[in-house]
């Protein structure tokens, strides 16, 4: 049995590209695979397994060197298991810049393209090989297209997503921003994450010259909420850097999705120091709003410098 899992922090991409291609192999080329998780599903994730009747994926807590792997919307081995090299990586399909650092022992299928989630990469996939898509794998991949392009807000989005999210939405008889409205509302209901949960929710590390970041992201219609808790937040990242040795500090970003800016926490000199630096603003309070700013792939990990 094939472990079919993305990365660390799932969302919905991650989630659903590992339920697809488990779908797909199982169901199409003879190959058992079954999809995991490799943390905590957020609650826009939750409601579109819901919404398509699709089971929970189940908590994958380690891998050994015995296991065969494919690994979905990541290649970045900061964001899998620390052993992840030892197993046996039968393939890799993602949509992120290639970062290095994952190694095999044998030569390995990677599919990588320039689109704005992984999903579309394996709709492409599975049209090409002429198999017929299941009601509910639609629904799923329609959904990632949604989450990942923020209903095609995000400068991620390119022709070919919004094309293929359309068709979909045709085939489905859904009415997109209706079904995206109902996603980003389950999205923004946090209330049942704590402070610390927030912060890693949607959490990925990046190196910004010599400091070691989480930076991390959380995707809203209702940004006030998440603000309300600004004290509780501040509390859990200093928190978080004293119990990661690996982590100097977080970037804490709350992306308006309809209003289409982000709101950063600038609660410390260094935070105060990178985002003046990478964003030409000029910092004067523990927050700051960036007019625009939407993607962490395209817009915010790019421009991070110190």
């Amino acid at each position: 049995m094939i472990k079919v899992f993305g990365h660390l922090s799932p969302d919905t991409d991650a989630t659903g590209s590992a339920i697809i291609w488990a779908w797909y192999l199982s169901n199409h080329t003879g190959t058992e695979a079954k999809p995991y998780v490799l943390g905590e599903l957020n609650s826009e994730t939750k409601f579109v397994l819901n919404h398509w009747q699709i089971d929970t994926p189940e908590l994958l807590e380690s891998v050994s060197v015995e296991d065969e792997v494919i690994i979905v919307d990541t290649n970045n081995p900061q964001e899998l298991f620390t052993n992840i090299n030892e197993v046996n990586i039968r393939e890799i399909i993602d949509h992120h810049k290639l970062v290095g650092g994952l190694t095999t022992e044998s030569p390995v299928k990677i599919t990588m393209r320039p689109l704005a989630c992984t999903a579309t990469v394996m709709y492409d996939e599975i049209i090409s090989s002429g198999v017929d898509i299941a009601t509910e794998i639609k629904g799923v991949i329609l959904s990632c297209i949604l989450s990942d392009t923020l209903a095609f807000r995000s400068p991620t989005t390119t022709p070919h997503d919004k094309d293929v999210a359309e068709t979909l939405a045709k085939d489905l008889e859904i009415d997109i921003e209706k079904y995206a409205d109902e996603m980003f509302a389950a999205k923004s209901d946090i209330s049942n994450f704590t402070d610390t949960g927030l912060i890693k929710l949607d959490s990925k590390k990046y190196a910004v010259g010599d400091k070691n970041l989480r930076v991390s992201v959380i995707e809203t219609t209702d940004p006030k909420t998440v603000l309300e808790r600004k004290t509780g937040l501040i509390k859990a990242i200093t928190d978080t850097i004293a119990e990661e040795s690996d982590v100097d500090d977080v970037l804490f970003f709350i992306v308006d999705i309809l209003n289409e800016e982000a709101t950063v926490l600038t609660y410390n000199e260094l935070t105060s120091q990178i985002i003046s630096a990478s964003f030409g603003v000029k910092v004067e309070s523990d927050t700051e709003v960036l007019p625009g700013i939407m993607s962490r792939k395209k817009q915010i990990l790019p421009s991070l410098k110190l």
